[in-house]
């Protein structure tokens, strides 16, 4: 029977090899899946062979290569600016304005409570900044103002996203979800050859500061006491020993009484020396940091 599965397993590459520019075998998934784990943190499954192979293809043919563990091979060689696209090309991007409303309307309670005119928020996986700006217009909305006491620093790893959120361009089926009253307070829309596209606001472009950051870094450089840390669907790339190592770096960053805002599927039952829940998928830090 292991003789049989094993023939029908080299079968089906050999199959794939004849469709596909390269060939792409087990050990060059385990590869793929070492490196973006080093690299990243993120945990790739076997269902997400093809995923890789789509992407990272393009890559192999952009440099003129021959075979996947060739790009691998010089990948491994070089700490130059092709690991920013290997990451770029692995790293899975979803997000909407608002995504799990609930996550909003607790932030916009949470800042009315607060007594400080400093307020800073951490959204540490911006994506093409559908979260963060989200962020901002409940800072908006909870100081009924667009200049609220608020900034926002909005991280992610991916240098691509990254330059879509910062420029605040959207098509507007993006933000067709949104009420009218928010789309005409927050958002420009484009005319002419930009008819179907909008902009985000200048005013709430500025409550928010893009940059580039990876998770797995031992040091984040910040100095903390932030009120609140939006750290969503991000932790479900990571096992667990991952997820702690992150949550041991992130929670001593909240201010104290600060919210860390978590994905819907993603629970940290195994970290309750680090952070507890305090609502849904909401936490506290066990230990805050001080105060700032």
């Amino acid at each position: 029977m292991a003789e049989t599965a094993a023939l029908a397993r080299r079968r089906t590459a050999a199959a794939e090899a004849d469709i596909r520019d390269f060939s792409f075998d087990d050990r060059d998934f385990a590869r793929v899946s070492r490196l973006i784990h080093q690299r990243a943190g993120i945990h790739l499954s076997a269902h997400k062979r093809d995923m890789v192979y789509s992407r990272l293809a393009r890559r192999v043919r952009a440099l003129g290569l021959a075979h996947f563990r060739d790009y691998l091979d010089a990948l491994e060689a070089d700490h130059g600016p092709e690991w920013e696209a290997f990451v770029n090309a692995l790293t899975t991007n979803l997000t909407s304005f608002f995504r799990e409303s609930h996550h909003f309307d607790e932030l916009v309670r949470h800042l009315r409570q607060l007594d400080t005119d400093r307020i800073t928020i951490w959204c540490s996986a911006a994506s093409t900044g559908e979260e963060p700006y989200s962020i901002a217009i409940a800072a908006c909305e909870a100081f009924d103002t667009l200049t609220p006491p608020v900034r926002i620093l909005a991280t992610d790893i991916d240098t691509n996203v990254l330059r879509t959120a910062a420029s605040g361009v959207y098509a507007l089926d993006r933000i067709a979800g949104l009420s009218e009253q928010r789309k005409r307070a927050y958002f420009q829309r484009g005319n002419g050859p930009n008819a179907e596209l909008c902009r985000v606001r200048p005013a709430l472009q500025s409550l928010v500061t893009f940059r580039q950051l990876n998770l797995l870094d031992v040091s984040y450089g910040l100095r903390g006491g932030f009120q609140a840390v939006f750290c969503r669907n991000v932790m479900i790339y990571f096992d667990k020993p991952t997820q702690y190592a992150v949550l041991s770096r992130m929670a001593p960053l909240l201010a104290p009484g600060g919210l860390l805002f978590a994905g819907h599927s993603e629970s940290f039952a195994h970290a309750q020396d680090l952070v507890v829940p305090c609502g849904r998928t909401v936490y506290r830090a066990a230990r805050p940091g001080p105060a700032r």
